[in-house]
């Protein structure tokens, strides 16, 4: 039963001439799927409408051929012949009652246009924004008319698709109303440039364009981003107010949030819950129209004061949406100990920055609910009643353990240590990652609901324990550990000096307690956070810190996360020393030799200890064992044994995650085939190689 004080949450709220049936408001987010995978990204949306969310919106939608935005796959509405693939969607979504939102983009100097070779256009003459080696010319007022034109004619038909709310974009540094907005990016002298007012003009007429077009059946919000944090050269709070008062009366919705994206969607490791408050809390003062707003909202508590205090009057979401789809139905049957909460890591965002279907962390269905047909909530019930060995408490155990427990197996789960979460738990105690806990306690709250899942901490298995344990089926996820001896990318020989050198330390070390003191050196050969968090943990410990890296700029992976400027940040202001593209050639006794990867010049400076951030070794030796005594298996009654997670390959959490739910999902089950999933084939693509002459 719902928590009374949650009732706000369950209200309607009418938005133009729509209404949505709760106060929860999946906002437009990028998935990897798109235009070129569209029943793959209709089923993700589905399963957020069924989850309960009363509004679920699309991601960035290119109206236009001069929009493109390829290699990145969003959605589009460049003619009729796009409409079918965003009409499933809405179908979808409307089964479950819920409102269907698109989000028509041109994203004008910030687009790239390789697929349709189009010239970039732009408020004024500019390179183009994310270092392709082009320019966008400047508008004329022809050019503006056919943008209107464009935008006008894909809202139409994002009408004939059955979309409920229709988007005009201003936000992210992504669209050209707000690049006509920005005086860094306008610096016209006719009455679309200048003053505010006039800067103001194309995103006034394109509201009143697509309330014209639209607005009797359709809703029409505006996306607006109140402050770049770019000081003058950007929009700026201040202007933001002026330009919010300046349009307040004329959309149905307000959806406001930060620019550009890696403000917007900043990782928890930087932002906490509800961040963006202080830029948002004037526009519901301003406007008697609904505002909807987002800050990695998990806590139900939080989202009522949100919409108590006048700050929000829907609760927008994009990674909580991802991390459970259900959250809004767990609220309103009391469920809330079961709400997956997002752990703020970013690992959705990498999807759409690696050009690849949408993952997540904490819910490893996310992306596979067409591909697999995997539902976040319904398991396919055990085959047998076989029971199960899982080794290892990490975050593969654990979902290994809670997967097969929900599909009705006796599991057992042995834990070396004193303490459940593996990798997780010890992570979670680096500065700036307290919220990634949530990845082992959501699956300990679940296992502890679960009768037929026992756990045993403490608990070192030998070979002969597993073989005498009696359970037919065994996973091993006994993790991984961090090498010493400099094995990686740039040194795939190691570095053999310092395999046994007394201060030469590893990741492990530091979660272990065993500190470096005086100038330490931080190598990352990694690329992702790892380095950066650890440099972070010495500085606050007092150690005189320098970052080396091989590549040619710190933590390059991160930014596939949004991590990557808040990351630069830190380490500016905590005063940490970063040298790029430097290899390490020597280390002896307190002096370090590096070597420029360019020219090959070594110099030398005084350093006491390095901390190795290179690769991983699976702790596999259990396993390997086992295999050795394959012949023992049948005496033992074992039918099946499999290492999985770190143990067979490290990588990400949401890779342990998501092995450990596969492994569940697959227990017992027939093979899918050599292609284990789902995938789209386009029957004019197999017309056209039909005809193509042979060899």
């Amino acid at each position: 039963m719902r928590d009374p004080r949650y009732d706000i949450l369950f209200t309607p709220l009418k938005i133009g001439p729509v209404t949505a049936k709760n106060r929860f408001f999946q906002v437009p987010h990028c998935n990897g799927m798109g235009h070129a995978m569209p029943l793959a990204h209709a089923a993700m949306r589905e399963i957020k409408a069924e989850g309960g969310w009363a509004v679920i919106s699309t991601e960035e939608c290119e109206i236009h051929p001069s929009s493109d935005l390829t290699p990145y796959v969003e959605a589009r509405l460049w003619d009729d012949r796009d409409i079918p693939a965003l009409a499933l969607m809405c179908d979808k979504v409307h089964a479950h009652g819920a409102l269907a939102a698109v989000e028509l983009s041109h994203n004008g100097p910030t687009a790239s246009n390789l697929y349709s070779r189009e010239v970039l256009l732009a408020p004024s003459h500019q390179v183009s924004k994310y270092g392709y080696p082009s320019q966008a010319r400047a508008m004329t007022r022809h050019d503006i008319r056919e943008y209107r034109r464009w935008h006008r004619e894909a809202a139409l038909r994002g009408k004939r698709a059955g979309m409920d709310i229709v988007y005009v974009y201003a936000a992210h540094d992504l669209s050209l109303p707000m690049h006509f907005l920005q005086r860094r990016r306008n610096q016209r002298s006719d009455e679309y440039g200048g003053s505010l007012e006039n800067r103001v003009r194309l995103l006034r007429e394109v509201l009143a364009d697509t309330r014209d077009a639209v607005g009797d059946t359709c809703a029409v919000a505006l996306r607006f981003a109140t402050d770049e944090l770019l000081g003058p050269s950007g929009v700026e709070l201040a202007e933001a107010q002026d330009i919010v008062g300046l349009l307040a009366e004329l959309p149905d919705l307000w959806d406001v949030n930060l620019a550009a994206w890696y403000n917007d969607s900043v990782p928890s490791r930087f932002a906490a819950e509800g961040a963006q408050e202080p830029f948002i809390d004037f526009v519901k003062k301003t406007t008697s129209k609904p505002v909807v707003g987002v800050g990695r909202f998990t806590s139900p508590d939080t989202m009522v004061s949100q919409i108590r205090r006048g700050v929000l009057d829907m609760i927008g979401a994009a990674r909580p949406s991802i991390a459970d789809p259900f959250l809004p139905r767990k609220i309103e049957e009391g469920r809330i100990d079961d709400i997956r909460e997002c752990i703020g890591c970013n690992i959705c965002v990498s999807g759409d920055m690696t050009i690849s279907p949408i993952r997540c962390t904490q819910n490893p269905t996310m992306g596979e609910e067409w591909r697999k047909g995997w539902h976040p909530e319904r398991i396919q019930p055990r085959r047998t009643a076989s029971r199960v060995l899982v080794v290892g408490g990490g975050p593969a155990g654990l979902e290994a353990a809670r997967a097969l427990g929900q599909r009705g197996y006796e599991v057992s789960l042995a834990e070396a240590r004193r303490e459940l979460g593996g990798r997780v738990t010890r992570e979670a105690r680096l500065p700036g990652l307290a919220e990634w806990a949530r990845v082992r306690d959501w699956r300990v709250g679940q296992i502890g609901k679960l009768s037929n899942v026992s756990l045993y901490l403490d608990s070192v298995l030998s070979a002969q324990d597993v073989l005498d344990f009696g359970a037919e089926h065994v996973v091993l996820a006994t993790g991984c550990h961090w090498r010493r001896d400099g094995f990686g990318r740039s040194n795939g020989l190691g570095i053999a000096e310092l395999a046994d050198h007394p201060r030469v330390f590893t990741p492990d070390d530091l979660l272990d307690g065993r500190m470096p003191s005086g100038r330490v050196v931080v190598f990352d050969d990694d690329g992702f956070y790892h380095a950066s968090v650890a440099a972070d943990l010495l500085r606050q410990q007092g150690c005189e810190v320098t970052y080396v890296t091989p590549e040619d700029s710190v933590a390059p992976w991160s930014v596939n996360t949004l991590d990557y400027r808040h990351i630069r940040k830190r380490m500016a202001k905590q005063g940490i020393e970063v040298i790029v593209s430097h290899n390490i050639a020597d280390f002896t006794d307190t002096t370090l030799t590096l070597e420029n990867g360019w020219d090959g010049l070594r110099h030398e400076r005084p350093c006491d200890a390095i901390v190795m951030v290179t690769s991983r070794l699976p702790a596999d030796a259990l396993y390997q064992e086992l295999l050795r005594r394959e012949a023992d298996w049948s005496d033992a009654g074992i039918q099946s044994l499999r290492c999985i997670g770190d143990a067979e390959a490290p990588g990400l959490i949401a890779h342990a995650i998501y092995a450990g739910h596969r492994y569940a999902r697959e227990l017992e089950e027939a093979p899918a085939g050599e292609v284990a999933f789902q995938r789209h084939f386009h029957t004019a693509d197999a017309d056209d190689l039909r005809r193509m002459p042979p060899p």
